[in-house]
């Protein structure tokens, strides 16, 4: 099983050729209630994790196919600061990534361990996920484990971004009834000019959750990043290259099971070949299709 994957047309950070640090099982130490995965019990390492060397091969084989990409971006079924291996593995990787820049889509649980805050310093591009500055709400959303602390990861994210010479991005996913209030928006931008990131992405739930919350609209997305100052922001939506992806059945699935495609994405990034492939699929029941408000997505039948 590769663990590589993609490349995918990512909505911020251009085309993207993944990486799964954990493809055999979720490892998160959240418990978001917007997480697209399988509900999972929360743990502190990735088990049976991929060496950095089958990593590294399976990169520079999928480097040879698609040389063009933006980004080689870690993720996981779940977060990839738990990958034991992280600071070795990124420093491998600038070797071989080429123009690409290297990203970690992570929820910023790792910058309170020393060994992977370094470990971090590596990398092109840092996402943290910060969804309230509130410490009650920040539980009722990400679910983390109780040592964990929302203002203790703020006062670290600070000082990563002092450390860090790449670029720091943060996220904020807005649930509805939960982080949609201006209280919570006014906290949350103390905190980012605190921090003080280069850009901050305001989101909110557009793919299948793992419990039964919903997102917000547009214009509620627009009223409160109003309370945002200082920093530069943007409303996150799809963003796409133009190209058109082959995709046999088989990297179907393996995409799918990873990360859900939209219509949309279908439509915008998908070869005639890859729409015939998913058509096929479809028919034989190996991926279903699921709306979430409106809006139709694929996914395979293991999630």
């Amino acid at each position: 099983m590769s663990v590589v994957f993609g490349p995918v047309s990512s909505r911020r950070f251009g085309m993207s050729l993944g990486i799964d640090l954990s493809p055999h099982a979720k490892s998160c130490n959240f418990d978001c209630v917007y997480c697209e995965l399988k509900i999972a019990k929360k743990v502190d390492k990735i088990s049976n994790p991929p060496s950095v060397d089958e990593i590294i091969n399976d990169v520079s084989s999928a480097l040879k196919v698609h040389p063009n990409i933006d980004v080689i971006t870690l993720t996981a079924n779940g977060e990839p600061t738990l990958y034991p291996y992280l600071k070795e593995l990124i420093a491998k990787l600038n070797l071989i990534k080429n123009s690409a820049k290297l990203l970690i889509l992570s929820n910023a649980t790792g910058v309170v361990k020393p060994e992977i805050y370094d470990a971090l310093l590596g990398l092109d591009i840092v996402k943290f996920s910060l969804d309230s500055a509130i410490e009650k709400t920040f539980r009722k959303i990400d679910r983390g484990h109780k040592e964990l602390n929302v203002a203790d990861i703020i006062e670290k994210m600070t000082e990563f971004k002092r450390d860090f010479k790449g670029e720091l991005v943060l996220e904020i996913l807005v649930v509805k009834g939960l982080n949609d209030t201006a209280q919570e928006f006014n906290a949350l931008n103390k905190a980012i000019n605190q921090i003080s990131p280069n850009r901050v992405d305001i989101s909110t739930i557009d793919r299948p959750p793992a419990y039964p919350v919903k997102g917000v609209s547009t214009d509620m997305l627009r009223e409160l990043s109003a309370h945002i100052e200082n920093i530069p922001y943007v409303i996150a939506s799809a963003k796409y290259s133009g190209k058109n992806l082959d995709f046999s059945k088989d990297e179907l699935i393996a995409l799918l099971s990873r990360r859900p495609q939209s219509e949309i994405d279908v439509k915008n990034s998908f070869s005639s070949i890859s729409k015939q492939n998913l058509q096929e699929l479809l028919a034989d029941n190996k991926i279903y299709e699921i709306s979430v408000s409106g809006v139709k997505f694929y996914r395979t039948n293991e999630q």
